[in-house]
């Protein structure tokens, strides 16, 4: 079930009279998806809102008794079932609601943990007596280097005409995956580029892209040709935007 087919069957859904193995798929649509479960809240609360506003102003009983026994009808019985079944769906959609935002939070902790590692890698790289494998500036030296130690092949920038320099590379590994750490430098701050393939880090780093700061350094993600690349370093937010246009138009 897609989305448009989901809120075509909200109205129904609400009121009670969708088909058992229609509001099962519609059920389960909003478990995987936050933006249909969120537009059935809505609704939900609109109903209720709805229904609190018509109850302000509920005529008493003796005016309803009064009024149909002029129209010599029956008085109408209250239906509970309505209402109990508002609060099941409301809880429901809590439920759901509450199990997005907890995914989102334990996918938001695991790029956290990513980045952090990343962040580990560069200090060590940077405590590092020998903090690089192969030592070139020249980016026809150090892509080479990595042939058939790495299960991927990557693009390195063209630095002329920019203050950035590149000191050199060497392998990084991040959840167990291979990888490579690159090394460059500009005004005395080294910046360590690390890239990986996407799919090896399961997701980690899927859903985060952008620009971060953590502890003394300023980071950068994002996925491009199956790789993920990942910039740290102390350099400046401006520095590392730089440098991660450069690569990015390098890939």
């Amino acid at each position: 079930m897609n989305c448009d087919l989901a809120r075509a069957d909200l109205e129904l859904y609400l009121d009670g009279e969708l088909a058992p193995e229609r509001a099962r798929e519609l059920e389960g649509h909003m478990r995987s998806c936050p933006e249909c479960a969120g537009e059935v809240l809505r609704s939900v609360q609109w109903k209720r809102a709805v229904r609190a506003a018509g109850s302000a102003h509920r005529p008493s009983a003796e005016f309803r008794e009064r009024m149909t026994r002029r129209a010599g009808a029956k008085a109408p019985r209250f239906s509970w079932g309505w209402s109990w079944g508002l609060v099941g769906v409301s809880l429901l959609l809590l439920a759901v609601m509450g199990l997005a935002v907890v995914r989102r939070q334990q996918e938001r902790l695991v790029a956290e943990h990513l980045l952090s590692e990343a962040a580990d890698l560069h200090v060590a790289t940077l405590a590092s007596a020998t903090p690089v494998d192969v030592v070139s500036s020249d980016r026809h030296t150090v892509k080479p280097w990595f042939q058939g130690k790495i299960p991927f092949s990557f693009n390195l920038p063209e630095l002329g005409g920019s203050d950035f320099s590149l000191v050199g590379g060497r392998m990084a590994y991040l959840r167990q995956a291979p990888g490579a750490e690159l090394i460059f430098q500009i005004r005395k701050h080294q910046i360590s580029v690390f890239i990986f393939q996407e799919q090896a880090l399961q997701d980690g780093l899927s859903l985060w892209n952008g620009t971060s700061h953590r502890l003394a350094f300023s980071t950068d993600t994002w996925a491009q040709g199956g790789l993920r690349y990942i910039v740290v370093g102390d350099a400046s937010g401006a520095d590392i935007a730089a440098l991660s246009r450069l690569l990015k138009a390098a890939g």
